[in-house]
């Protein structure tokens, strides 16, 4: 029969599970290397299971691994919180809190906004993820997202914190060389590529703007603007990204049926722990008064 489990082998655990690696969770939790390895051995050995495959990259979780981990949703910040409330409090925030974002949102409101948060809590490790794809909050790939959607996840907690606008532009060096034309779509154009093509902008783009136009397409808005900016095309770009850069001008827009709703999400297990609450409350403080981010 099992040993019963030790709250403590857990908590290294759920730290090697979070931080990646023996010595990222060590150094995270204060101990040495060998600690940490004693309560793993300790807690592999209570359950009769491998939990982590030892791999160069790092340590991954075993099939059973995932399977604590699924179990041990929430349970450390549960007890981190009782802890904080039983020791009188802890006036200082800390810890880490992991952050996914799109690269559009990433370069183009996101960067002054978390030296911001910085500023104000010192103590915080912040950990930005940089992915147009979407991170499992549920699985704990990230503590915290931004991202345009109409609908986020109804498993999520967050709120809108306003809207981000498209429109189209040019560089003023592709306006000189290119001269006057009838109308914009006898422009040459950049689009984007396929993996975008759900994208309202890219939707217009094919309905308005006859195919042999597209000079070039892009599987990145960020991309996107660059090649703009090079003077390669013409492009509809959000305007967070494009309206800081002197190079370009604006020639239409905003269009209202591309607009995107820009949220800040976390998990519910996640929302009354401090740093969570404190990360989001400075994000949608600074986001809701950013130039970038349109009200809505």
């Amino acid at each position: 029969m099992a040993r019963s489990l030790s709250w403590g082998d857990l908590q290294f655990f759920l730290a090697v599970r979070e931080r990646g690696s023996v010595g990222a969770a060590a150094r995270w939790l204060g101990v040495n290397h060998s600690t940490v390895l004693r309560h793993l051995g300790s807690l592999e050995e209570s359950l009769g299971q491998r939990l982590f495959d030892r791999l160069p990259s790092g340590y991954v979780l075993t099939t059973e691994g995932q399977d604590l981990a699924e179990g041990l949703a929430g349970i450390g910040e549960q007890i981190d919180g009782a802890q904080r409330r039983l020791g009188a409090g802890d006036p200082v925030v800390r810890g880490v809190v992991r952050v996914t974002a799109p690269d559009t949102v990433a370069h183009g409101l996101l960067m002054p906004h978390l030296a911001r948060f910085r500023k104000q809590h010192p103590a915080v490790e912040l950990q930005l993820v940089i992915n147009n794809a979407t991170l499992s909050l549920t699985r704990r790939e990230a503590d915290v997202a931004l991202r345009g959607t109409h609908s986020p996840p109804e498993n999520l907690v967050g709120r809108r914190v306003g809207t981000v606008r498209t429109a189209l532009y040019a560089s003023r060096a592709f306006l000189e060389a290119a001269g006057s034309a009838a109308t914009a779509a006898e422009h040459a154009w950049i689009g984007p590529d396929e993996s975008l093509a759900h994208l309202a902008s890219a939707k217009w783009l094919r309905r308005h703007v006859p195919a042999e136009r597209v000079v070039m397409r892009v599987d990145s808005l960020v991309g996107l603007a660059d090649a703009v900016s090079a003077g390669l095309g013409v492009g509809l770009l959000l305007c967070a990204l494009a309206d800081s850069r002197e190079e370009l001008v604006r020639l239409d827009g905003p269009f209202p049926e591309m607009d995107s709703p820009l949220w800040i999400l976390t998990h519910p297990d996640l929302r009354d722990v401090r740093r969570i609450r404190a990360f989001m409350d400075c994000m949608a403080d600074c986001l809701r008064n950013d130039p970038g981010v349109a009200p809505g």
